[in-house]
């Protein structure tokens, strides 16, 4: 009976360190929080899906994320705050939402300061432009960082008829990112800006609150605003750039081994989600086709660029150095 007992008590003892080995391998797998306000299906999911596969190889599973997509955890400049606070761990935002709390990150809403996709796509990846982006953030934002950035190509206007040269909008009511830029370009076209969260529009544009929004292919298809907007007019006026955030308390809480794992998976979606944001962009035209949308490819951007060039130096100016720096690398990526 005492062998038994012995025995019982052995196998006892062998299961508890079992047990506690399960649980320290457990606690070494940390699941971070990351939060964006589109569908998964969309260039922001498959920035975290890019992230998420990165950063699990490169930690050896240590750290991954969990991810909250179609704001889950609130609208863009909620999510910001949040981060900041430290609540969320990780958030991409639209650079012009970035501009809430860094109003130099408005410079990225300049209309037609990039050439075309391969231009954009470029621009992201250059070392000296992410690295001033960086730079001007550190130098006015408290509690956050942005570890890369990211594109959804670029953004048209949709509407209930087509705009194809620039006196088509004069006078109409145009749904805007809240920033300074949008507020001096649009108006120069001839426009109103009324500003309104992203998940207003919709409801806005049908009821003619909104004659006109903007924004890249895919969010018009994957938000169905075409329901409401059924022309899309491809102005391709702004880049529909964004950033990836970090929290200052999530940073601060890694190793210099996992700082550098989350930098560098950063890097890997700065280097491979452009292509992929893209491709996205012409599968979505190609979806709104097939079910009938109108998308009018013939518009004259002459107009629209005329009004805006003037705007690009005058803006980065009253921005900041910071602006006025990353336009001029902006301009001489080849």
């Amino acid at each position: 009976m005492k062998f038994a007992m012995r025995q019982f008590g052995l196998v006892a003892l062998a299961a508890g360190f079992l047990t506690l080995g399960l649980s320290s391998d457990a606690s070494a797998q940390r699941k971070l929080s990351f939060a964006y306000d589109q569908p998964v299906t969309t260039a922001y999911g498959i920035a975290a899906n890019i992230f998420d596969e990165k950063l699990k190889a490169l930690s050896g599973g240590k750290l991954s994320i969990n991810q909250f997509p179609g704001a889950q955890l609130g609208t863009e400049p909620q999510t910001l705050q949040k981060l900041r606070a430290g609540d969320i761990d990780f958030v991409i935002t639209a650079t012009a939402n970035a501009a809430s709390v860094a109003p130099q990150a408005g410079v990225f809403s300049l209309h037609f300061i990039f050439r075309d996709e391969d231009h954009l796509a470029r621009a992201l990846a250059d070392k000296a432009v992410s690295d001033a982006f960086r730079a001007m953030i550190k130098d006015s934002t408290q509690g956050a960082q942005v570890l890369g950035l990211i594109t959804m190509g670029f953004r048209n206007m949709y509407s209930k008829k087509e705009i194809s040269k620039v006196d088509d909008i004069k006078g109409l009511k145009v749904r805007v990112q809240a920033t300074k830029t949008e507020d001096t370009h649009f108006p120069a076209y001839g426009a109103q800006t009324v500003h309104m969260p992203f998940g207003e529009v919709y409801t806005s544009l049908q009821t003619g609150v909104v004659n006109v929004a903007e924004n890249g292919v895919n969010v018009y298809e994957q938000n169905k605003h075409y329901e409401v907007a059924p022309v899309l007019n491809m102005t391709q006026h702004e880049a529909n750039n964004n950033c990836l955030w970090v929290s200052d308390k999530a940073w601060n809480s890694f190793s210099a081994d996992e700082k550098k794992w989350v930098q560098e998976a950063a890097d890997e979606v700065s280097r491979r989600e452009p292509a992929m944001a893209f491709k996205l962009e012409a599968d979505s035209a190609t979806k709104l086709q097939k079910i009938g949308v109108k998308i009018n490819s013939n518009v004259d951007k002459s107009g629209f660029m005329k009004a805006a060039a003037p705007i690009q130096d005058e803006l980065a100016k009253e921005l900041g150095p910071h602006a006025v720096k990353i336009l001029g690398l902006v301009r001489a990526v080849k």
